[in-house]
């Protein structure tokens, strides 16, 4: 068990037997009773988001969550598919526990995947990706009213905004967290 005070592990903790995630939290000091902590978590099970107020002296016990490295191998719309690189076992994950990440995924690339009790719960992106573009209309150099931006159709259906030389089967470097278009490849 630990403390809300130990930073170093608290990110990930169980509560109720299932494994949350801290999304945001606040610590207020009261003068004499200690601290209050205000954390904003979401279920890793569920993807529930829900907020709780503990005390300094409240312990926990943190999710026991691992990683393992997995190829992608294809999606049929509801569920997403994955090959673990050792043993060719393949795995499952349903869309909504993808969240954006469906749109940085090309076929055969390597992923991380978090498991709870042997059960893959959630992915880690890399922080950047190379994408395609497949669609985007001509950049016009007269046109300052965009900021010198226009969208970009990537191959796996995310559009970004991208400066006006880009064109069709260009490759780009795209950051996974802001979803932004960072350079050509």
């Amino acid at each position: 068990m630990y403390s809300w005070n130990d930073l170093k592990v608290w990110k990930k903790f169980l509560m109720d037997w299932n494994p949350f995630e801290v999304v945001n939290y606040s610590q207020k000091v009261v003068w004499r009773w200690g601290s209050i902590i205000n954390v904003k978590a979401k279920n890793l099970l569920t993807w529930s988001n829900i907020t709780k107020t503990f005390s300094d002296k409240d312990t926990f016990e943190p999710a026991d969550i691992s990683t393992k490295s997995y190829d992608y191998l294809y999606n049929d719309w509801e569920n997403y598919y994955f090959m673990n690189q050792v043993t060719y076992e393949q795995v499952s994950l349903e869309k909504k526990a993808l969240d954006w990440a469906e749109y940085f995924l090309n076929d055969w690339d390597k992923v991380t995947l978090q498991e709870f009790n042997w059960e893959p719960i959630n992915i880690n992106l890399e922080p950047s990706v190379v994408l395609e573009v497949v669609e985007t209309p001509p950049g016009e150099r007269w046109d300052t009213a965009t900021w010198g931006k226009k969208p970009a159709t990537m191959t796996t259906w995310l559009v970004i905004q991208v400066p006006l030389f880009i064109e069709i089967w260009d490759k780009l470097k795209i950051d996974t967290r802001t979803k932004e278009y960072l350079w050509r490849v």
